[in-house]
This record gives C-alpha cells, structure tokens and sequence, in this order.
C-alpha cells in the first residue's frame, strides 16, 4: 500500500504538548540542526517546493509543526536545534517541550534524524540521537548534501557519521540528497514499512 505525497496539509504549529494531535495516526519525526536542510528534505518527500517553509524565522524554534500526508500518516517536523541566535530562554522552552514529547510513548512511530553528510555529527547531533534510543522507537538517520561532496567520500563519511552517533547496525543511514532527490525513493520505504507494517504491529502488541 502507498499513500499520495501530493496529498498533503499544514496541520497546526503545537507550541505546547496539548496542542499535539493524538488521533492514533502515526507520527514521523524528523529532527535536525538549523541548517542541515531539513524543510528541503520534507519538500523533496512531498513533491513540494515551499510546502515545508525553507529558512523559517528563528521565532519558530519553539514549535512543532505537523504536516497531515494522505490523510494516513503525520510529518512532525521537530525544531531545529543549534541556532546561535537563539536565546537561553527560547533554547530551555525547547528543550522543556521537546523532552516531554519524547516522553510521551503514544506519539513517536518513527524518527528520522537529518544529519550533514560533509561534516562529523556535533555535540547536539549526538544528544538528539540518544534521544531517539533512549525513546525505544525505531529511527534512522539521513545524511544530507549528499550532492555536496565528492562520491568517493561518501562511505568514509557515512562510517564517521554511524561511529560518531554510537549508532547500532539496526539504525540505518540514508545518503540523501534534497536538491538532486537522491535518496528520496529508499526513505519514503522506509516509511511505509513503519506506517502500513511495523506501526500495525506496534498497536497490535
């Protein structure tokens, strides 16, 4: 079974745990730095060219936005972390929302961490990774720019990425591409097994 990536909404930006749907739908979240590229990685899913805002004001950093695909499935796009400009302030409501989240088992069905496949993961890539373990939901993580570098670094760097975030060989790394689409094809798999496999057999246990 597939479902139509044309078919998508802006649902709300929850900028407190209350506001987050809990309709039983499954939730992908998706979690990355300021400027790995991650609203172009959502575009590129969907088809889309400015569905996800692209280099959204950093005032944004504090909620969470659900996008609704098909009807079936949500795109939780989690705020974008590392954001020098932030303020202390802004950075701890973050965190407060983004741990409660986390905390909350009926949400997460699967996390997507987007990482830059040019440099090595950083401190708060490796906190959002261990976030994504400690949740005991599956994820995987996505290595973008993939058009950024030369091809003959692509699996050096891949294998610095999966060392440096203490990854298990069951958490696979994507090579992805927003910009070319390279990728695309074999995440959107990845995906659906979540949404039409192991998310019925979650509910099922």
């Amino acid at each position: 079974m597939k479902f139509n990536t044309q078919n998508a909404e802006f649902i709300l930006s929850a900028a407190k745990m209350a506001d987050c749907p809990r309709d039983d739908l499954p939730q992908i979240a998706f979690a990355g730095r300021s400027n790995v590229g991650k609203s172009s990685v959502i575009n590129r899913l969907l088809g889309r060219k400015n569905f996800a805002r692209v280099g959204s004001a950093p005032g944004k950093t504090t909620h969470i936005n659900y996008f609704r695909i098909d009807k079936q499935v949500y795109f939780v796009d989690l705020p974008g972390y590392g954001y020098a400009k932030v303020s202390k302030q802004e950075r701890a409501r973050w965190g407060k929302l983004i741990e409660q989240w986390f905390a909350d088992a009926n949400l997460l069905t699967l996390g997507i961490l987007l990482v830059d496949l040019r440099h090595k993961p950083t401190k708060d890539d490796c906190t959002m990774a261990q976030w994504f373990k400690d949740s005991g939901k599956p994820f995987v993580v996505v290595a973008n720019k993939q058009d950024k570098i030369k091809k003959s670094e692509w699996e050096p760097n891949l294998a610095r990425i999966r060392e440096t975030l203490e990854l298990p060989d069951t958490v696979p790394i994507i090579s992805f591409s927003a910009e070319k689409g390279l990728g695309k094809e074999e995440l959107l798999g990845v995906i659906l097994d979540h949404i039409h496999g192991g998310y019925k057999q979650e509910k099922e246990d």
